[in-house]
């Protein structure tokens, strides 16, 4: 017998309920994986001091957390669509919250890097699974259940934002002034908070009795936590070239093992799903949001990374001088999340091609007012492409014009990157099967991390400059467009 009206409504109330307790959980939990992913670089000169470890043993505090949120993410996707996404987001903030209390009360080097690498492990169950839950939970908007997750994702992401540009000088401010570890401290109660919203969320899961594809699962996080280890120290002599050799092995067996898996999948046999959807790679819009959003990525960790330099020590103010600067470019780069999730999916390739030209635009005047400073290192401008700025607009140029434009640039860039980043990740969630979003997810997650390590160390000492991921905004821009042109071409009445 068929529910009448109102008790529709009141299911339809109980399930808009219910979809908030998610919002706010993956809201907040995405928060606290931002926050301690940016938060602990300023802080490790003080854990090296405190803790008595070398430079090079402390950096694995960041790396050894990067490692395994980047290796396990694909992983840890396909466990929440097999597994109970609810099931696995509470899960990973129980763990999160867990292993960031242990890196709180870490007695020496080698157990908060132990600590830290159970965090990571964590977040990335937290993301991709916290996405996929959003997706298959959103009550619909206007243009189904697919815009209602994707807006609902827009906002988590928004939240996400702030912990990702407050981090750096949180992190620095209480490292200094109180310790370093309250930075960790920080991260407990809004990660309990999550669990207890996650608690309240609905449950999710795609209907698919299938066990989970052991060798692929195995395979693919050793393939990527080897990528990771040597996108660290490229240039480590035998561990970096035993890394990537071993890195390029797994990965061939996790393709034959994906290839079989497929192949037994398609003939009825009762075989574990292989990891990653083979759709996946025939989904052009997957693909092209994908590839954007780690260009994206990489551009914003450059951004991030070169402007308080910029701040402080090309325009020669005191660190603590150039946070209010930075106040509009954080703001930017949160809001942009909320601004992709009312992006219609249809649209989603067009705006981000106009995100990636808008960034490649305002990282080159960023880099122009940084050259104008007298800052050429850092940002990929040459010292003879410095001094022919500087001498060119010497004239022309006070420091108030040039701190002008670097504010006005930096914060042009973040919005366009913010809403670049939350394309990819709510775009690609809106144009894939909600059984398989926390898989998707979990690949797109792990190409953004990736290339974001990448960045990071095609500066080599120097870090990253704005020179590079300019040029890689504008020339992905181009290709989206001249992609979606082709596909337009070849198939004119059907929309991509």
């Amino acid at each position: 017998m068929p529910a009448s009206g109102p008790s529709r409504r009141r299911q339809g109330s109980a399930a808009r309920r219910q979809a908030r307790w998610a919002l706010a959980a993956v809201a907040t939990g995405a928060f606290c994986v931002q926050l301690d992913s940016f938060a602990l670089n300023s802080a490790l000169p003080v854990i090296r001091a405190e803790l008595h470890g070398s430079a090079a043993a402390a950096a694995w505090a960041v790396s050894g957390y990067l490692l395994a949120a980047g290796s396990l993410m694909p992983v840890a996707g396909r466990l929440g669509d097999l597994y109970g996404r609810r099931r696995m987001l509470l899960v990973g903030l129980v763990l999160f919250a867990t292993a960031a209390s242990l890196c709180a009360l870490a007695p020496s080097l080698p157990i908060l890097v132990a600590a830290r690498v159970l965090q990571g492990a964590g977040g990335a169950l937290i993301m991709p699974v916290g996405l996929a839950l959003l997706t298959n939970v959103s009550p619909p908007g206007e243009e189904g259940r697919r815009v209602g997750g994707h807006r609902a994702i827009g906002r988590a992401l928004g939240l996400a934002g702030v912990a990702t540009v407050c981090g750096p000088f949180l992190g620095g401010v209480l490292a200094s002034s109180v310790s370093w570890r309250v930075v960790f401290w920080l991260t407990v109660p809004p990660a309990g908070i999550a669990a207890l919203c996650a608690l309240r969320a609905p449950a999710s899961r795609a209907a698919d009795p299938r066990p989970l594809d052991v060798i692929g699962a195995v395979t693919a996080t050793g393939a990527l936590a080897c990528l990771a280890r040597w996108l660290q120290q490229p240039t480590d002599g035998l561990w970096g070239a035993a890394a990537a050799l071993l890195g390029a092995l797994l990965g061939a067996l996790f393709v034959r093992a994906e290839r079989r898996a497929a192949r037994q999948h398609q003939g009825g046999h009762r075989s574990p799903v292989p990891l990653l959807d083979p759709s996946l790679f025939r989904n052009r819009r997957y693909l092209a949001l994908t590839a954007a959003g780690a260009v994206a990525n990489a551009a914003t960790v450059a951004l991030l990374y070169v402007l308080p330099l910029l701040l402080s020590r090309g325009q020669g103010w005191p660190a603590p001088g150039a946070e209010p600067v930075l106040l509009a470019p954080a703001a930017a780069l949160a809001v942009g999340g909320p601004l992709a999730g009312r992006v219609r999916p249809a649209a989603a390739v067009r705006v981000m091609a106009l995100c990636l030209f808008t960034a490649a635009a305002a990282l080159c005047a960023l880099g122009w007012a940084a050259a104008g400073a007298g800052m050429a290192a850092g940002t990929g401008f040459t010292a003879r492409a410095a001094a022919a700025i500087t001498a060119t607009t010497a004239t022309m140029t006070t420091p108030t014009a040039t701190t002008a434009t670097t504010a006005i640039a930096a914060t042009v860039a973040a919005a366009a990157l913010g809403v670049a980043g939350g394309l990819a990740l709510a775009g690609t969630q809106a144009v894939v099967r909600r059984e398989r979003a926390g898989a998707a997810s979990g690949v797109t997650k792990a190409v953004m991390t990736a290339t974001a390590g990448l960045e990071l160390t095609a500066g080599g000492g120097a870090g990253p400059s704005l020179a590079l991921p300019a040029a890689a905004c504008l020339v992905t821009g181009g290709a989206l467009v001249l992609v979606r042109v082709r596909v337009r071409q070849r198939q004119p009445g059907r929309r991509q």
